[in-house]
């Protein structure tokens, strides 16, 4: 049988949540799972990759994300157990370690992929901006992708079999880049990638401490709180709040969009939503065009009844 392998992104060695969806797309595959990861604690990440056939576990006293070490060390683990398949987060790492890993191991690479059918080698993903899907055929013999969060499904592992775990050493070879710091928002926010609910601003919120709305109501349903670009560039919020083709690709079960009014750039970032709502005192706002609900409303009035009906639902 075939060998599939998923790396499994930790940050600060928490796991990320679309990791579940790259293991239940491995096990659709019906190849040999062998989830990768770099931890020193295995024990806290068991239950998460419980039903794959072998865990390698790469330990070192120092396991700070460097590239060249990360690549080589997957690229290693790639021909010494015969892996035919690496799939990957498409997050800021993903998006910088496996274009390397494909480098250093020949391989085919399809970045945010929405659909991956393996029986006949086709996947799905998004081009010009999220206005077409296009299907790729990739006929090599090893491939790679990394999937878009929150797309899909996470299946249950009914397998009781234990797996094998197999510790391996840190490649530290020669480094050619060095990342010597990340450096990490101050509010402690939901990653916006993996957020099941986003609130959104745009320049309609006015000013900065108008964002408070949205966080209270993101509180109550722990969401995430999202902008527009127009409202990071007038300084309302911060870059790593922006959705959009310059900002971030979200894909929330609900999208709530306060004062934005729907541009195609910002609209490339989230329309794979599941739902969409808007609010917007512009009935002619080309949000409209794509909500499944919309408010035409001022958001300073429609907002604050909202955050009520919340508080009633939420806080009894």
């Amino acid at each position: 049988m075939a060998n599939i392998g998923v790396y499994v992104e930790l940050k600060e060695d928490k796991s990320k949540k679309s990791n579940k969806e790259a293991i239940s797309l491995a096990k659709k595959s019906g190849k040999n799972v062998y989830a990768i990861i770099f931890t020193n604690n295995l024990d806290q990440h068991l239950d998460e990759l419980k039903g794959v056939k072998k865990i390698i576990q790469i330990k070192d006293q120092d396991l700070f994300y460097q590239p060249d070490y990360y690549s080589d060390t997957i690229s290693n683990i790639i021909k010494d157990f015969n892996l035919n398949d690496l799939i990957g987060i498409c997050s800021a790492q993903g998006k910088d370690l496996f274009p390397r890993i494909a480098a250093k191991t020949d391989a085919s690479l399809v970045n945010d992929c929405i659909d991956i059918d393996f029986e006949n080698n086709l996947i799905t993903k998004p081009v010009f901006a999220g206005r077409l899907l296009t299907k790729i055929r990739v006929e090599d013999e090893f491939k790679m992708y990394t999937i878009r969060p929150n797309v899909f499904p996470v299946h249950a592992s009914d397998s009781e079999e234990e797996p094998e775990v197999i510790t391996k050493e840190l490649n530290k070879i020669e480094l050619k880049t060095r990342i010597k710091e990340i450096v990490k928002s101050d509010s402690k926010k939901i990653d916006l990638t993996e957020a099941d609910i986003i609130i959104s601003g745009g320049r309609g919120m006015k000013e900065k401490e108008n964002f408070k709305m949205l966080e209270e109501i993101a509180k109550l349903l722990n969401a995430g709180v999202g902008a527009s670009r127009a409202a990071v560039d007038a300084g309302f919020a911060t870059s790593d709040m922006q959705v959009g083709q310059t900002g971030k690709v979200v894909n929330p079960k609900l999208y709530i969009a306060c004062g934005i009014s729907g541009a195609i750039q910002h609209f490339a970032g989230m329309k794979t939503s599941k739902v969409i709502v808007a609010i917007n005192k512009d009935s002619e706002a080309p949000i409209f065009k794509k909500a499944d609900y919309g408010i035409v409303g001022d958001l300073f009035k429609v907002v604050p009844l909202l955050k009520k009906e919340l508080e009633k639902i939420y806080t009894e």
